[in-house]
């Protein structure tokens, strides 16, 4: 019964979030719950590997992008629909993952870092001499004028972009509750301890690095449907690998539901100050907070809340 709630409840949200594209008509409503939202699947991506496993990713924006980049050849040279650009957006991202994990997770600390940043740096490179996907000057993207069951391609991408969301969500929700946490969580406390008590410490960090991949690239594949331009500087942006580091730590990285609380709670900080100051303002939000929280909350929110309820049980 209580593996069965995880799923009603993700359901219930995709049903609420379909009933919003019905009665809500305000475009931008639904341009800055799709951005928070894609930091949603990404936070929550990040921490898998990061939270989950100990490992911290700075590559956040090389898998997006090369889901993005997948979704725009694929759009190009076959026409593709969403469905199958998302699915290939996550099919690369994730065998990117799976390598990577392959070559660099036996670094350990800043060394495995600075190769995930190494990563970007190098994709980056890639694309930019790329011609048929526009390459260093960009490519502009031509939305489908109608889509079947919404009034316009914005709702489309905010339903997909929740439905990806909840989908994450439950992954991550399902992984901290199996087995393959539990190893997990062994790696990230003492990992010379978890080999010594016969964990398969080298599997376990593979497949969390290609899981995370994976539902990084699935997140990053209707980004050019959703700004209608592709092009290096906004698909490499360092913003996804700030937001995605700073989230789950503000939420709390040892447990699924501190990403959600993370991404919601700064993603609305971020979208309120650029419309109503500037867009400059977000990574300095992100700092200041991030910075806060680390002195007083290191275990981020969830953890501060659940502190605070033992306390007050004791």
């Amino acid at each position: 019964m209580q593996r069965c709630v995880p799923v009603v409840l993700a359901l219930s949200i995709i049903g609420l979030g379909l009933l919003l594209t019905a009665t809500v008509e305000n475009r931008y409503f639904y341009f800055a719950t799709y951005v928070i939202l894609q930091y949603v699947v990404l936070a929550t991506a990040w921490n898998i590997l990061g939270g989950y496993t100990g490992y911290v990713n700075f590559g956040t924006p090389a898998f997006f992008a090369l889901g993005a980049y997948m979704a725009t050849f694929l759009m190009r040279a076959y026409h593709a629909p969403l469905p199958v650009q998302l699915l290939a957006g996550g099919l690369i991202s994730g065998l990117l993952g799976l390598g990577i994990g392959y070559l660099t997770l036996r670094l350990k600390g800043v060394f495995f870092s600075i190769a995930t940043l190494a990563l970007t740096v190098v994709l980056q490179t890639v694309m930019i001499n790329w011609e048929f996907v526009g390459g260093a000057k960009g490519l502009s993207i031509m939305r489908p004028a109608t889509v079947l069951f919404f009034s316009s391609y914005v709702k489309f991408l905010f339903a997909v972009m929740l439905c990806l969301a909840v989908a994450s969500v439950t992954i991550a929700w399902w992984l901290e509750h199996s087995w393959i946490g539990r190893g997990l969580a062994a790696i990230r406390d003492n990992e010379e301890a978890a080999e010594c008590m016969a964990v398969p410490t080298l599997k376990l960090k593979i497949l969390a690095t290609t899981v995370s991949g994976a539902l990084m690239g699935m997140a990053g594949a209707p980004f050019p449907l959703h700004v209608t331009l592709i092009e290096p500087t906004s698909a490499f942006n360092l913003d996804y690998a700030v937001n995605s580091l700073a989230m789950p730590m503000i939420g709390g990285t040892t447990t699924w539901l501190g990403p959600v609380v993370g991404a919601i709670l700064l993603g609305t900080a971020q979208q309120t100050a650029t419309v109503t100051i500037s867009s400059a303002l977000n990574l300095l939000i992100v700092g200041v907070v991030l910075v806060a929280f680390v002195i007083l909350a290191p275990e981020g929110l969830v953890g501060l809340v659940r502190r605070l309820v033992q306390r007050e049980r004791a």
